[in-house]
């Protein structure tokens, strides 16, 4: 049984990790895809230093946050039947995950009509399919139909996608963490796989692992209320914070053979550490964040943020740039700045679809945040 403090930590931290995500979306250096290994290809200045920091370092911890709170409820539940289970994610991932990939390219579809638009699309790249064709405009049907399902070009929704293969995936994955044995060579498998940064449309590394690691936890009773000595966040706190200014400056400094091999390593050590000093660390704020009124209403909207975001944010990046480019310090109000609205507008547009229309709300978000 999850303790009242323990859920109002799981909904914390739900929160959190889509409210930092679209600011992880919103890095604007020139390189903007990130990898562990990425190098910014640029001069280190503030800017430049603050957002790969930020960005590729201290913010990374969110998406196995998220993994392993889904692993861990989901693991919580094994008193209903499993057929019962899946046919409920199927309303609660699946469907969403549908609506909100349409919606992107919908976006998309409607922002291409102007030239502006269309020069915008082209420049970011993001639906680009070959070397002559850089608009969906320009998809054949059966393309289109392979964005919406496979590609949205909502890239966040990956998260959704592959969390529906884990719940469906969940007896498997529960044999192998608990068999002994399997155990044994299931984890190392998942560990090597996350540092190889493994990803492929329905499987990656990164979510098996923590997924896996959530079911862990719950089957084992393992302690999430107090920290084993070597979980102390007092040497974490060090370690995250260290490690993720040195992994910075290592990727503006010179290339050289094995950096990036040092920078993957670097950056799933920083994952690691961030994820224990925001668990066991962070336990005040959690407090009081979750005393306030208007922080547990907002918070009802995290899923709204985390669809909304993207590809938005990438719009709004190239249009703000477009008319910002020549006053001082552009990049970094366009990092801090843009985000924010862009979480406040999906707040809003929440709050406003679940007062009039709250059956379509319901649907569109698999049933989140209706209280």
């Amino acid at each position: 049984m999850l303790s009242a403090f323990n859920s109002q930590k799981f909904r914390f931290w739900s929160f959190v990790s889509m409210f930092l995500l679209v600011f992880v979306h919103g890095y604007n250096l020139n390189i903007s895809y990130l990898q562990p290994w990425t190098m910014p290809g640029e001069p280190l200045t503030f800017t430049s230093f603050t957002e790969y920091w930020l960005a590729n370092g201290i913010f990374r911890f969110r998406i196995p946050m998220l993994f392993i709170i889904s692993g861990y409820l989901f693991a919580m539940a094994d008193n209903k039947p499993w057929k019962q289970r899946t046919g409920k994610r199927v309303r609660t991932l699946f469907y969403p995950y549908l609506v909100w990939s349409a919606f992107g390219l919908l976006l998309t579809f409607i922002i291409e009509f102007s030239t502006y638009g269309r020069s915008m699309i082209m420049a970011t790249g993001m639906m680009q399919i070959d070397e002559s064709r850089t608009l969906l405009h320009q998809y054949h049907w059966y393309e289109v139909v392979a964005r919406w399902i496979f590609f949205p070009a909502s890239y966040q929704l990956w998260f959704i996608r592959v969390l529906l293969i884990y719940n469906m995936a969940y007896p498997a994955l529960r044999w192998c963490v608990m068999h002994k044995v399997a155990r044994r060579i299931f984890f190392p498998v998942a560990v090597f796989l996350w540092l190889a940064t493994f990803g492929f449309v329905l499987v990656e590394g990164e979510g098996l692992l923590f997924f896996s690691l959530g079911i862990w936890i719950q089957k084992t009773n393992f302690n999430i209320n107090e920290p084993a000595k070597w979980l102390r966040p007092k040497f974490w706190i060090i370690v995250f914070i260290a490690l993720s200014v040195f992994k910075t400056l290592l990727a503006f400094g010179e290339h050289f053979a094995g950096i990036e091999l040092i920078l993957v390593l670097s950056h799933k050590l920083v994952v690691f550490s961030g994820l224990i000093c925001a668990w066991y660390g962070c336990d005040m704020l959690v407090k009081y964040c979750m005393s306030q009124k208007w922080f547990v209403w907002v918070s009802a909207f995290s899923f709204m943020i985390y669809v909304l975001h993207a590809p938005l944010i990438v719009y709004a990046t190239h249009a703000v740039f477009a008319v910002s480019d020549h006053l001082y310090g552009y990049r970094m109000a366009t990092f801090i700045l843009l985000p924010l609205c862009i979480v406040a507008l999906s707040v809003l547009s929440g709050a406003l679809l679940r007062k009039t229309l709250p059956q379509v709300y319901s649907f569109v978000t698999g049933g989140r945040g209706l209280g």
